[in-house]
């Protein structure tokens, strides 16, 4: 936690759109619902190339078209839990700000988005001898990290 982000975080729960959603008996399910449903499609993009990278899934299909099929899925899900996850956030940001589970999930997600968006993303399109060392590393990182982030997402509903 950094005591000096503090007011920002007060800022965006004394928002309009912070007070909305905390205030309206169904916004913040329903926002919740849709983010938990791109959290589905992410976790879906993200398992059928990692598991294919790493050898346990869909292994009569090469690892470049696959990932190239999968991308809009991926990038799509990630605009839809921007979108839903900032509203979400707003509603409830003071809460945020003291719960440690917040700080893993805000770590961890620049770090899983940038390393698929890269890292991942150039190990797949090159995966041309199928599952190699690179591909398996390069997976279970992807694994790993978006775990975290989700494992962390959750968790913060159940800590105060």
């Amino acid at each position: 936690m950094i005591p000096s982000l503090l007011p920002l975080f007060e800022w965006c729960e004394a928002t309009a759109l912070g007070q909305l959603v905390r205030t309206s008996v169904w916004l913040f399910p329903v926002i919740e619902s849709v983010h938990l449903l791109g959290l589905c499609v992410l976790g879906g993009a993200v398992l059928l190339v990692d598991l294919r990278m790493l050898g346990l899934g869909l292994t009569n299909q090469p690892i470049p078209p696959l990932a190239a099929a999968v991308q809009p899925w991926l990038v799509r899900s990630l605009v839809l839990l921007a979108a839903t996850g900032i509203p979400l956030f707003m509603s409830e940001a003071v809460k945020c700000f003291h719960n440690p589970s917040f700080w893993v999930k805000i770590t961890t997600l620049p770090l899983a988005v940038l390393f698929s968006l890269t890292i991942r993303r150039r190990v797949a399109a090159g995966a041309r001898s199928g599952t190699t060392v690179s591909t398996r590393l390069t997976a279970a990182m992807s694994i790993l990290l978006w775990f975290t982030v989700a494992a962390a997402g959750r968790w913060i509903g159940f800590s105060s």
